[in-house]
């Protein structure tokens, strides 16, 4: 029976979890995110272009964080590179190896939208004047992004999702937070029910945004149409 003593702990610690959401999870998620797709357009347009010797590293960036575990990847960069003298405090960690990780996923799904694009569509720009690199950004790319938008979005909804990991290297965000309430209270069940209750309420969010990008990109695809 849910008692008055576990609905008010439920109500205190409602807004601690929720404000580390806020303060860490969402920065964590944003900063990380934004770094990932930035490797992700850069490793995608280097296989697109079929640069030989970079193509290989990309592929070889690809096989390693897209077939070792996210919390592996984790203790690597935060407990055993201090092993030889790097040491990262536990935030700039997490961030480098969340934008790494998700770089690698991300970068496959923009590498394929842009191999969807009609060919005709790069010798178009190409005949109107335009150079690799104009056409690349102004007429592939973009188009690629468009299609690539609603897998990317999932990648974003998920990774929201994984930085409950960061947990694992003393990063104090929700999860965290979590785990230091449980340690005083012992309740659990209740915090980590609540805890996944708040992980929902963000992410039904960003589902919703989803939703209303995914109808503006095919309203301006119709009417370019």
């Amino acid at each position: 029976m849910f008692s008055g003593r576990l609905w008010n702990l439920f109500i205190d610690s409602f807004p601690k979890m929720f404000m580390h959401g806020l303060t860490v999870t969402i920065p964590l998620t944003v900063i990380s995110f934004s770094l990932a797709m930035v490797i992700a357009i850069v490793v995608a347009l280097v296989q697109f272009a079929n640069i030989k010797v970079l193509k290989q590293i990309c592929r070889f960036y690809i096989w390693i964080f897209r077939g070792t575990p996210l919390l592996v990847q984790l203790y690597i960069v935060f407990f055993g590179l201090s092993r030889i003298g790097i040491l990262l405090d536990p935030f700039p960690a997490a961030v480098i190896v969340f934008a790494l990780n998700e770089g690698a996923y991300c970068a496959e799904t923009v590498r394929a939208s842009l191999e969807s694009v009609p060919s005709g569509q790069l010798e178009a720009g190409q005949c109107a004047g335009l150079s690799y690199i104009q056409t690349i950004f102004r007429i592939v790319l973009p188009q690629a992004m468009r299609t690539a938008f609603p897998s990317l979005f999932n990648s974003l909804i998920s990774m929201v999702k994984d930085t409950s990991l960061a947990s694992c290297i003393t990063v104090t965000e929700m999860l965290q937070t979590t785990k230091q309430i449980i340690a005083v209270h012992y309740e659990s069940l209740l915090l980590y029910s609540e805890v996944g209750l708040i992980y929902l309420m963000y992410s039904t969010v960003l589902t919703k945004v989803q939703s209303i990008g995914e109808k503006k990109l095919s309203y301006y695809g119709r009417k370019e149409g």
